[in-house]
């Protein structure tokens, strides 16, 4: 069969029906409304937006000032009653419990165990604690919210493997005094200031994330250490079985509304608490 001519393919293709997207002929496509979800869908959806997002849900419920239950002076708490992690004290999470005594903390993973009680601002803070993990990573928070974990400062005896000890200022991460006092003092010398002051080369603000780093000795796994903290005025001091470990000087202390609990912690290392007692100075 021979091929059409070139005119006849033109003539057949002007007599089919044309196709066109031009704004003409889109408006004259009636317009019909969406077919709606089946309610059985749109329950599952709200499901399972709700499951996706509880653990933030979760944080907002429970931030917030907690209630002051018990008292300054407290304890010696000796955590033979297991109804006193309940009673006295309450947590986010972890499976916080008194074992023999002992007040359990199974690597609790920085979700601490808040006292329900307001600090002073000046106090001495005093406890028998004893780590059973190789890691040793010892840890407590003080004038902290307590809700949220370092909303003051972190105590870490033995961190990173034994290897490090700190107190830490909002942020266990955060840059060292070291390194701060290195910006201080680069400021001064470019400024010519009259010293290399913290606050006063604006290197040190009252939101400044930081810790103080040192390593006296490492944590002996298994051997119950006495800590006491004491902070008056300005200075947080830090001391273990009688003889001090650290101090800090805070050029801006962390005190009042949000900065006035006290919680006991963990991360991976399992630690066992015990003779815990709140004093005011």
């Amino acid at each position: 069969m021979g091929q059409p001519k070139r005119k006849e393919k033109d003539e057949s293709m002007e007599t089919s029906a044309p196709v066109s997207n031009s704004p003409e002929a889109v408006a004259a496509t009636p317009w019909e409304r969406p077919t709606a979800l089946p309610r059985s869908s749109i329950i599952g959806i709200v499901v399972a937006v709700l499951v996706f997002n509880l653990p933030l849900i979760h944080y907002f419920l429970l931030r917030g000032e907690k209630p002051a239950t018990v008292t300054v002076p407290y304890g010696p708490q000796t955590f033979d009653a297991p109804a006193v992690v309940e009673t006295d004290f309450w947590s986010t999470g972890g499976m916080w419990r008194t074992v023999g005594g002992e007040l359990l903390s199974p690597g609790v993973k920085n979700n601490p165990l808040w006292l329900k009680a307001k600090l002073p601002e000046n106090v001495a803070v005093e406890f028998d604690v004893r780590s059973t993990s190789p890691e040793g990573d010892i840890k407590c928070e003080i004038f902290g919210d307590g809700s949220d974990h370092a909303s003051g400062y972190v105590l870490i005896h033995g961190g990173w493997n034994n290897s490090l000890s700190i107190i830490a200022r909002l942020d266990e991460h955060g840059a060292s005094l070291a390194a701060l006092q290195a910006e201080a003092g680069r400021i001064q010398r470019e400024k010519n200031l009259p010293d290399a002051d913290l606050v006063k080369t604006g290197v040190f603000r009252e939101n400044t994330r930081m810790r103080v780093e040192a390593n006296p000795f490492p944590v002996t796994i298994g051997r119950a250490e006495h800590w006491r903290i004491v902070r008056q005025g300005s200075v947080l001091t830090w001391s273990i079985d009688g003889r001090e470990f650290m101090r800090f000087d805070d050029p801006m202390p962390l005190k009042g509304k949000g900065h006035d609990r006290f919680a006991f912690s963990s991360w991976e290392a399992q630690l066992y608490f015990d003779n815990l007692t709140v004093t005011a100075l």
